[in-house]
């Protein structure tokens, strides 16, 4: 094939032609070599064996506040009202030094399960599944900004194009239903995700290891059904065409991996024509299931269709799911934190818990591995009165399922709840713990760009061996 611009030169008309023209044809070794491993079934594969063939990650956008929720601090309440203590040194928060006197939670508190776990009132649904639950208090990031703490909850970089977690799971593992996304991402509500699509983006990987986000509503994937009036034969032979046009030009730049996503995206929304409608129709789900994720409650239902969206999707073998709860960071509460989080706690709690409980009685938990927090917490000093500031050097998560040992907690903060003191885990240690417990090494999953190798946590990071009970 000829280029237009250089009659002279003789472009390849395939990637394995290009391979096999370029470097002597040593090219073509690296693709043979990918191919039989592919054949083999080696490729890909876990490095070791996986106690979760899937996850599903509650991002509550915003940064929830521990100290209100998991991790009571009765000190904090004994010195409402006065200032952090000097032995604190001097602390910065997002808007400037902490100066303000510390605030109280009004919340109280219970032990729960066979555990004894602390949850406040805020969370009775959560209350009841402590003993799957493994909730660490010692939670730190780098990032003290929205826009820096989610890129790093999702890319374990405070800076952009980097992949995100489900793309770096996605490439280690693929995909166990070729007829739906291996990696898919979902938001309540119609606020701006800080970020956007950075956050479930592949960065320098090939494109089609990035998110797919469904829409909120009954109809999460626009434009699925085939237009009325055009028969499959017709819309095949659309599909073929546009096939040949679009693998025609992507011969010829092997480079533009967006071209090669866009192929494959085609490829795959033709098959979820006939796999989705079925994966999506929650009107399958019976009454009790409904009702037992809030579909009879205004403020449940939203994120109850997509917890239980989310449990489907897991049957069907997606491997990456991620749902965005107050997205457009309605978790941030720099002021009247209680009518906030009395709110959002309702909304998102007998969700979560449905998901856990649906799972669990379906024999599903064991290896769906759940994963709940935010970018960061909330100072235990008080701002414009009645609210609370970023907090990134604390906070809390946790974790249930594929394989993680519930009823414990893992780490503490200091008296106050400002700084993670034992047991400390960063980003890099939740990302490295994750992909563990899927059954991936991540220093030995790799990627290479520009000629060195990448790893998801950036060389940094250790698995949390007591989330197993190690």
């Amino acid at each position: 094939m000829t280029n237009s611009y250089f009659p002279h030169i003789t472009l390849p008309q395939s990637r394995r032609e290009f391979l096999a023209r370029s470097g002597c044809g040593f090219g073509a070794l690296a693709l043979a070599g990918l191919q039989s491993k592919a054949h083999a079934g080696q490729l890909p594969r876990p490095h070791f064996a996986a106690t979760a063939k899937s996850a599903i990650f509650l991002f509550m956008e915003g940064g929830p506040s521990h100290i209100d929720t998991f991790d009571p601090k009765p000190e904090l309440n004994r010195l409402a009202g006065q200032q952090l203590p000097a032995s604190y040194g001097p602390v910065m928060t997002a808007m400037g030094e902490a100066n303000a006197p510390l605030l109280e939670s009004k919340r109280s508190w219970k032990q729960y399960g066979e555990s004894g776990i602390w949850v406040s009132d805020w969370l009775p649904y959560t209350a009841q599944c402590v003993d799957d639950i493994a909730v660490i208090r010692s939670c730190w990031t780098d990032g003290n900004s929205h826009s820096a703490g989610v890129c790093q909850m999702n890319t374990c970089s405070m800076l952009g194009g980097r992949p995100s977690l489900g793309s770096w799971v996605t490439y280690g593992l693929g995909s166990e239903n070729q007829n739906l996304p291996a990696f898919v991402v979902m938001q309540d509500g119609r606020g701006a995700i800080v970020n956007g699509p950075r956050n479930w983006s592949a960065g320098f990987m090939p494109a089609n290891y990035q998110g797919v986000h469904f829409s909120e509503g009954s109809q999460p994937i626009p434009n699925l059904d085939s237009p009325e009036g055009i028969p499959a034969a017709v819309q095949q032979e659309k599909l073929n065409l546009l096939a040949s046009i679009n693998t025609s030009f992507a011969s010829q730049f092997p480079q533009q991996t967006e071209l090669e996503a866009r192929i494959r995206s085609y490829e795959l929304a033709f098959q979820m024509q006939a796999a989705a409608p079925e994966a999506i129709d929650l009107n399958q789900e019976t009454a009790a299931t409904k009702e037992l994720y809030g579909f009879n409650r205004k403020e449940t239902e939203s994120f109850g269709r997509q917890c239980l969206l989310a449990r489907r999707l897991v049957e069907r073998g997606v491997r990456f799911i991620q749902l965005y709860h107050g997205a457009g960071s309605r978790w941030d509460a720099h002021n009247n934190i209680e009518s906030n989080h009395t709110q959002l706690c309702a909304a998102m709690d007998q969700p979560v818990a449905a998901l856990l409980k649906d799972l669990k009685q379906r024999g599903l938990l064991d290896e769906t591995l759940v994963v709940w927090g935010g970018e960061f917490g909330r100072t235990p000093m008080s701002e414009q009165g009645n609210g609370r500031d970023h907090n990134p050097t604390g906070f809390t998560m946790w974790m249930a399922g594929g394989g993680v040992k519930g009823g414990q907690t893992i780490g503490t903060t200091d008296e106050l709840g400002l700084r993670a003191v034992e047991d400390r885990l960063h980003v890099h240690d939740l990302h490295a713990s994750i992909l563990h417990l899927l059954g991936l090494d991540h220093m030995a999953l790799t990627y290479f760009y520009k000629g060195r190798p990448e790893r998801p946590t950036a060389n940094e990071g250790a698995f949390a061996r007591k989330l197993v009970g190690g």
